[in-house]
């Protein structure tokens, strides 16, 4: 999707900026070109401000995505994931983990919940960084408690995982 949308945009590195940074935050755009999260308004000018444009880029990009049924198709449907437990999950009770893998090959998510899974840890969140948005991506997990020892290492002796990370 991502290499699709880039293209679309060749020549034109501020709106590229503002079109990563909808789909970061779940920005969509409506049929009367407005952004919106859920049906929560956004402003051009807030937009612009976490995107680092001036307000008319955003307008452009806007206006930009309407004209193309590719990219009106994408971003008339982007919605927001949800909120993140990771920063507020020492104040719940849970842990965090955070895993640096490859995040182009498979087997990282299942391969983590089944140590999890045997040691009774449970899952309560998991946030993997699209390799395409992020360029150091990660797989974040917030979990019930705190995990074993022994579940770290064998997290760790997966071949894919470089590195991990509890929070």
């Amino acid at each position: 999707m991502w290499r699709q949308i880039q293209g679309k945009f060749i020549r034109k590195k501020a709106r590229i900026n503002v079109v990563r940074k909808m789909i970061e935050l779940g920005i969509s755009v409506e049929r009367e070109h407005k952004l919106m999260v859920c049906k929560m308004p956004v402003s051009d000018t807030a937009l612009a401000m976490v995107a680092d444009v001036d307000r008319r880029v955003v307008r452009n990009t806007v206006n930009q995505i309407f004209s193309d049924p590719d990219l009106r198709v994408i971003f008339t449907n982007v919605r927001p994931i949800g909120t993140s437990l990771v920063e507020i999950a020492d104040k719940i009770g849970y842990g965090v983990l955070v895993v640096n893998a490859d995040p182009l090959k498979p087997g990282v998510i299942s391969g983590i919940s089944s140590i999890l899974t045997k040691y009774g840890v449970v899952i309560r969140q998991a946030l993997a960084d699209d390799p395409n948005f992020t360029p150091d991506a990660k797989l974040t997990l917030v979990v019930e408690g705190k995990i074993p020892p022994e579940a770290i290492e064998k997290i760790q002796s997966i071949s894919l995982v470089k590195s991990i990370t509890l929070k």
